[in-house]
């Protein structure tokens, strides 16, 4: 990169973070689930994008793997028609590789139902169900992925995949594994898909939102997500077909995003499908930051907003440069806020981390800055959860991520191990800054992993729980993790000062991809098919060109993303 180059992308930074030229939204992300964190999305669950995924497939070099999860708190026993994805709506994972705030890769699911009940029945299955076209199971899903590369047109990938239906119950459904499986497809080409309830990966304590609990850390302990399950959407991907210039070696870190999409105008009582003009009402890449840091007022627009429209909102900058968290922990705990504005959390989740944005984080690990053959003058700062391809999987990955010396983890993409929710209220009560823990805050939420253990196989997640949620006993976390989870030691055992890492990555000449810090950063809070699924029309992932990128949807009113009639 050029001198001019250099600080061409220095100053973009250094206005964000001083909140002068540029008015961006930079948020300090939030992890764990991010349920109901909208008004107008809270009343339409089957579209509310509660957690992205984003990391390295451990059992599979050279592929990465997206998971989104939707529709927030499911209990087991909510029947007759349990959780269906929506029908006239599209789920939206998109990639931007080159830094422009804009997607280069858009992969996109739509969903239809065979309801097979009539007037005959209001059951969802009249007898066991060992197989997918079982006869006994009288409501089916399927659904279309699609993808687009580089601006060239929309391909299809599957065109009538299966769903693994909800998991009514061991009566129902004897052997639920075999379901997963049969729903667990592998595409011509590599990619495995899935789709399907599956146990809500998140794990943490919910009552922070009761004056961070209590007032003196007394609401902790409880894992306010075990026992519901969740509507999950999985993909795994050869790092070409997301990487800039198809090229995961020279140009391995990419950010990501997930949105959701309805009708501008839905007919009540009639399933039309995704017809018309259509509008965004959930958008998700670090998760909570909506829930916890935006304010009310200000919710609903950020749910229809898109990375590049971060620039440009002052309100929503002044959030970021002056959080709540940190002034809540000073009235509450006597802890001090951190000196604002805060730049350290425009580095962690608007730039990615790297030197060469000015910021105050000295290392290189996760911006698109770091592609070689990413323009530097055409980068912007935004929110999305980025993750560099080329960091090795960890042999003993910690759950506190970059913090516990583990480069891979959060906020390098998102594992499902990683528990964000301690490292976050150190960061926002400065250890970031002072590199030391605060003590005061070292047993966290007390909730350290999820209560059921990861495969380490696609999909990754635990099969849906079963057990009516009140009567869930806590249990104790499986062995098992799978994709990433040797648990580190409780935080408050790792109040030391926090050490630099530095990871030595293989990819030749990648100066921003090298370094790895030991970091807190700003967030609050949260097999396969052997025969494939037929595509519709010819397949080349990552390889199509020559069509005008699709017409992003129209930003609509804050106060009404979507009308009903």
């Amino acid at each position: 990169m050029s001198t001019t180059l250099r600080r061409s992308a220095a100053a973009t930074a250094a206005a964000l973070i001083a909140g002068t030229g540029l008015n961006l939204l930079a948020p300090p992300a939030a992890d764990a689930s991010s349920p109901r964190e909208a008004p107008l999305i809270a009343s339409d669950p089957a579209v509310d994008t509660t957690d992205l995924y984003a990391f390295t497939s451990p059992d599979r070099p050279g592929f990465v793997t997206f998971l989104l999860t939707v529709m927030p708190f499911e209990a087991p026993d909510g029947g007759p028609d349990f959780f269906p994805f929506a029908t006239d709506a599209t789920y939206n994972i998109k990639v931007d590789n080159d830094g422009d705030a804009e997607p280069d890769v858009t992969f996109r699911w739509t969903f239809s139902t065979d309801d097979r009940r009539g007037n005959s029945t209001f059951l969802y299955n009249d007898g066991p169900v060992t197989a997918l076209d079982d006869e006994n199971l009288l409501v089916r899903q399927s659904y279309k992925l699609e993808a687009t590369f580089d601006g060239g047109p929309w391909q299809t990938a599957a065109a009538s995949a299966p769903v693994a239906p909800s998991r009514v119950g061991n009566a129902s459904m004897p052997d639920y594994g075999k379901l997963r499986d049969a729903a667990s497809v592998t595409l011509d080409g590599g990619w495995r898909i899935f789709a399907g309830q599956a146990d809500d990966p998140s794990f943490l304590d919910l009552r922070v939102f009761d004056l961070l609990y209590g007032g003196d850390l007394s609401e902790t302990g409880n894992d306010s997500l075990r026992g519901f399950n969740v509507n999950t959407i999985a993909l795994e991907v050869p790092y070409m077909d997301v990487a800039l210039g198809h090229d995961g070696t020279r140009n391995p870190v990419i950010g990501a995003w997930a949105t959701t999409e309805r009708p501008k105008v839905r007919i009540t009582g009639e399933n039309r499908g995704v017809t018309g003009e259509t509008v965004q009402v959930s958008r998700l890449g670090n998760p909570l930051i909506n829930e916890m840091i935006v304010p009310a007022g200000l919710k609903d627009t950020f749910s229809a907003s898109r990375p590049d429209q971060d620039a440009g909102n002052p309100a929503l900058a002044a959030r970021f440069n002056d959080p709540e968290v940190p002034r809540l922990l000073q009235k509450i705990y006597n802890i001090p806020a951190p000196a604002t504005p805060r730049a350290d959390l425009a580095e962690l989740f608007l730039t990615g981390l790297t030197t060469k944005a000015g910021g105050p984080i000295r290392t290189d690990l996760n911006s698109q800055l770091a592609n070689p053959d990413a323009d530097p003058d055409a980068f912007r700062p935004s929110e999305m959860l980025r993750l560099n391809l080329s960091t090795p999987v960890t042999a003993r990955p910690s759950r506190l991520g970059v913090l516990g010396g583990d480069p891979q983890g959060f906020p390098n993409g998102r594992r499902l191990t990683d528990d964000v929710l301690d490292i976050s209220l150190q960061a926002l009560a400065g250890a970031a800054q002072t590199g030391k823990l605060v003590d005061a805050l070292g047993t966290g939420d007390r909730v350290d992993a999820n209560d059921q253990g990861f495969s380490g196989t696609f999909p990754y997640v635990a099969l849906p729980n079963t057990a009516t949620v009140s009567k869930s006993a806590a249990a104790a976390p499986a062995a098992d993790q799978g994709a990433g989870a040797a648990l580190a030691p409780d935080l408050a055992a790792q109040s030391s000062p926090l050490r630099q890492t530095v990871l030595t990555t293989a990819a030749a000449g990648l100066a921003g991809a090298a370094g790895a810090a030991l970091v807190v950063f700003g967030l609050l809070w949260h097999r396969r098919q052997t025969a494939a699924a037929t595509p519709a029309v010819p397949f080349t992932p990552g390889r199509v060109t020559g069509q005008a990128p699709a017409e992003e949807p129209t930003l609509p009113p804050a106060s009404d993303p979507y009308t009903d009639n």
